[in-house]
């Protein structure tokens, strides 16, 4: 049975990769810091054979280099990262030291065991927000020029360039992807989707920033691990992917259509849920948008869940 390691595995992309290499029979070791986000419930549905839930900070590169020592996994998917844009405005500290110091750590270690003849593959987990703001009828490629816009996405450029780095001067496995939004069951109601349907439930306003027309790029959380998968299947070393559906929402769009599914679904829609515009928050970028023709030439990968049907699931 292989060893695989996911770093922020209890995490919402992570806890659903976690339970997709599960199923493909890899005994997988999850390293997580289990933060306020973390997704307690799926862990306790696990069979504990082939998992196991290690409480670590990823910035322990002392811990880190043992772990690895001791399972000498087949690959390291590093998904350990704060994630919410809003939450670094408020406080950016955290973010820079998990995801930057925290991917550090982790290249460190790599980077020492490679001497021991232990080399795992490693996938490192980006997003489409590195690219900044794009233009209206473009998407970003792979090779396109960082231009982040919040302490979030800044960290997690800074991030990228570790790794590219580390890729060419120390000859690390590594592969990069930049996915676009997720979302699916079981996400912290924080991210716009959740926070969304839970507030439909609760009869509570729809808060939408500035007038909704902002845009995003959308994919199901299930085709996001199966484009993992395929990254550590067959990504090629040392290059970056960009992971999306093409489908591009306006947020206000998107909010009309989870009111829209809800209606067809048959629930309850109170009258306190009314969609309420709020002051837009500092940086906020207009659109992204990626290209994803990479992956689905070079890889034969695609998203396979519609959209709407992603979002009935996911009520």
């Amino acid at each position: 049975m292989k060893k695989v390691i996911v770093t922020g595995g209890s995490g919402f992309i992570g806890s659903n990769l976690v339970n997709f290499l599960i199923e493909k029979k890899f005994y997988v070791i999850n390293l997580d810091k289990l933060t306020y986000s973390s997704n307690t419930y799926k862990n306790k549905l696990r069979n504990k054979k082939n998992y196991k839930l290690i409480k670590i900070d990823i910035i322990n590169k002392k811990k880190i280099t043992k772990i690895i020592t001791k399972y000498k996994p087949d690959v390291i998917f590093n998904l350990a990262a704060e994630t919410h844009v809003d939450r670094s405005i408020d406080g950016p500290r955290n973010f820079i030291q998990t995801n930057i110091v925290g991917t550090f750590s982790l290249l460190e270690a790599l980077r020492q065991l490679q001497k021991r003849k232990i080399n795992p593959k490693l996938i490192h987990v980006s997003t489409d927000e590195v690219y900044g703001d794009i233009k209206k009828n473009y998407r970003s490629l792979e090779n396109d020029r960082y231009e982040p816009s919040s302490p979030y996405s800044a960290s997690k450029a800074s991030a990228d360039h570790l790794v590219k780095s580390y890729i060419r001067t120390y000859k690390l496995k590594a592969v990069i992807s930049n996915c676009c939004n997720n979302y699916g069951p079981y996400q912290f109601p924080e991210k716009l989707i959740p926070k969304m349907i839970s507030n439909i439930f609760e009869n509570k306003e729809l808060p939408i920033y500035a007038k909704g027309k902002n845009s995003r790029e959308w994919i199901h959380v299930e085709d996001h691990c199966s484009a993992l998968f395929q990254l550590y299947l067959r990504g090629k070393n040392g290059e970056s992917y960009n992971v999306g559906s093409g489908i591009n929402l306006s947020n206000i769009n998107l909010v009309k259509k989870l009111l829209k599914i809800c209606n067809i679904m048959n629930i309850k829609i109170g009258k306190k849920t009314k969609i309420k515009y709020v002051k837009d928050r500092p940086g906020h970028d207009f659109r992204y948008a990626l290209n994803s023709n990479k992956i689905l030439k070079k890889l034969n990968w695609k998203p396979k869940i519609k959209f709407e049907k992603g979002l009935k699931q996911t009520i």
